[in-house]
């Protein structure tokens, strides 16, 4: 029998780390190997990117990590902290579409994962509130979607992802279809975010100038199936912004993740 296990919950082994894939294959019903096999193992307040070639398993290590799939075989282990009751909540998930209700309000689209919690509404309120202010969009929590620009809408699907105050930030390509100045300026946001939150983000991009300005770590998998090929530590200090963007280091570490992206490729 084919070993697997998924665990949510408190373990001994992983009071460091926030999430743990050892041995993982995934393979789906039409045959195709997605993952395999793939470890990898992300400490508790790192901010992690994974890049590689499209359909390299990127998307669908995050959907195991979430829980929100299940591998084929070894083994996920996602820790969490004391209080949160149930799995959905130690993991907040940010899509690369904004994926908002588009027949109601900013404030409404936020509070859905609270409501179907079924959290008290006094308290619902509040940390809604603190949410939507947390990603700078306090004067539009009653605005609708249609009204939001790309980068607004991102923002609010941020949001609705904090509000669980989750452990762990899973975020697939988010800002993969907004303009560079845009992009930019999000870019600075989730970092400001990150560190005043001190989450686990595991961030998925096919840019290696977006990974190398945000991480601690870049992951590079190998194209299908997926596995880590490369692990760049990114050892430049925070907060960064434009001269980071503008020096050598910056450069030199992008230069790194290009070449094992070749790699990967070629793998």
């Amino acid at each position: 029998m084919t070993n697997v296990t998924t665990s949510f919950g408190l373990d001994a082994g992983l009071t460091a780390l926030a999430a743990s894939l050892r041995g993982v294959t995934k393979t789906y019903d039409n045959g195709v190997m997605a993952l395999g096999p793939l470890d990898l193992a992300v400490r508790n307040g790192e901010f992690v990117s994974l890049v590689g070639p499209s359909g390299c398993g990127k998307s669908t290590a995050l959907r195991l990590i979430a829980g929100l799939s299940a591998p084929s075989s070894g083994t996920v282990r996602v820790s969490r902290h004391e209080g949160i009751m149930r799995p959905g909540h130690a993991i907040g998930f940010v899509f690369q579409e904004p994926t908002l209700m588009p027949w109601t309000t900013v404030r409404e689209n936020v509070r859905l994962p609270l409501k179907l919690a079924r959290v008290p509404r006094a308290e619902a309120n509040a940390r809604v509130d603190k949410a939507i202010e947390s990603v700078g969009l306090a004067d539009f929590a009653d605005a609708f979607p249609r009204e939001l620009s790309g980068g607004m809408k991102m923002r609010a699907s941020l949001a609705r992802a904090l509000v669980t105050d989750p452990d762990i930030l899973l975020m697939d390509e988010p800002f993969a279809a907004l303009d560079e100045i845009t992009r930019f300026r999000l870019n600075n946001d989730l970092l400001a975010l990150w560190r005043s939150l001190r989450k686990t983000v595991i961030f998925v991009t096919h840019s290696v100038f977006e990974s190398v300005y945000l991480s601690q770590r870049v992951v590079v998998m190998a194209a299908r199936p997926g596995r880590v090929i490369g692990d760049i530590a990114i050892d430049a200090p925070y907060p960064r912004g434009a001269s980071f963007r503008m020096s050598s280091t910056y450069n030199d570490f992008c230069h790194r993740v290009s070449l094992s992206l070749v790699e990967a490729i070629s793998a």
